[in-house]
C-alpha cells in the first residue's frame, strides 16, 4: 500500500513548509522573522501559517530523523553518556529540561519534568535506555538523584562525576537558551517538551562539527544532510 503523502490537503509545496519549519528551528528566530526573510524570497505567508507549519510538521520531520539516527546508532557500541538538567521557567514556574549526550555530540534524549528528584531522574533514564540501549560510562554532575535512579537500574558501578567532565552536555544547553529568548520563554510544559524533542533532532542533523573537518570535507556534509532535509516525508 502506497503510503499517503502528509502535504496532500496543502496549497503550499512540500519544499517552502520545509524551508519554513527549518528556518524556525534551527535558527534563533521569531515566527515574524521568518515570514519576513520569507517574504524576501517573493513567498507571501503569515507568521500563523509558520507556526501551524511547525506544530504540524516539525514533530513529525524530528521522528524521521531520529528514526534513521537510532537505527545506525544501534549498530555500534554506546561508549559514553553525559547528563544533564537546565533550568526553564514555564509561566513563573521552574522546570526542568533533563539531556542526553552521547559521546559523539548527539543530543539523545530531552525530558522535561516538574521536579528533579528520583523519580524524575529514573523516568529519564528508562525513556533513554529504552530508545538507545545500556551505555558503558555515564557521565552525570553530582546530583544525588542521579545516584539513586542508577542505583534502582544497576547502573550505579559506571556513573562518573567530576569538575569539567560533563562540560559536553552543559555547552548542548546554549543552543536551546539562544531559541528560548528568540521565544520570549515558554508558557506550558508540553510546548516546551515538544520543541526540546523537535529542536534537538534537527540541531543533530545539521551540526556538522566543522572545527574537526576540513573545508571541503564540511561543505560535502552540509549539502548531504540539506539534501536528506529535503527529502523528509516525501515517501
Amino acid at each position: 500500500m502506497t503510503k499517503r503523502s502528509p502535504f496532500r490537503y496543502f496549497k503550499t509545496s512540500p519544499e517552502i513548509i520545509r524551508l519554513a519549519v527549518m528556518m524556525y528551528v534551527r535558527f534563533p528566530l521569531s515566527l515574524r522573522n521568518v515570514e519576513d526573510l520569507l517574504h524576501e524570497r517573493g513567498i507571501e505567508i503569515s507568521h500563523e501559517t509558520v507556526r501551524f507549519w511547525w506544530n504540524r510538521f516539525g514533530p513529525m520531520f524530528a521522528a524521521e530523523i531520529r528514526r534513521n539516527r537510532v537505527s545506525r546508532m544501534r549498530s555500534y557500541s554506546n561508549w559514553q553518556w553525559h547528563l544533564d538538567e537546565v533550568f526553564v521557567k514555564i509561566d513563573g514556574d521552574t522546570h526542568y529540561l533533563w539531556r542526553a549526550v552521547g559521546h559523539e555530540g548527539e543530543v539523545l534524549e530531552s525530558y522535561v519534568t516538574k521536579r528533579r528528584d528520583r523519580k524524575a531522574a529514573l523516568k529519564f533514564f528508562r525513556k533513554s535506555m529504552k530508545r538507545y540501549g545500556n551505555p558503558k560510562l555515564i557521565v552525570t554532575d553530582k546530583l544525588r538523584s542521579y545516584g539513586a535512579a542508577m542505583n534502582v537500574i544497576g547502573n550505579a558501578p559506571k556513573q562518573e562525576t567530576g569538575r569539567w567532565r560533563n562540560n559536553r552536555a552543559e555547552n548542548y544547553h546554549l543552543p536551546f537558551r539562544r531559541r528560548e529568548r528568540a521565544m520570549l520563554r515558554f508558557r506550558h510544559m508540553r510546548c516546551l517538551q515538544k520543541f526540546a524533542a523537535v529542536h534537538s533532532s534537527v540541531h543533530n542533523h545539521f551540526n556538522q562539527e566543522r572545527h574537526l573537518y576540513s573545508r571541503e570535507n564540511f561543505k560535502l556534509t552540509r549539502s548531504a544532510a540539506l539534501a536528506e532535509w529535503r527529502q523528509l516525508c516525501s515517501g
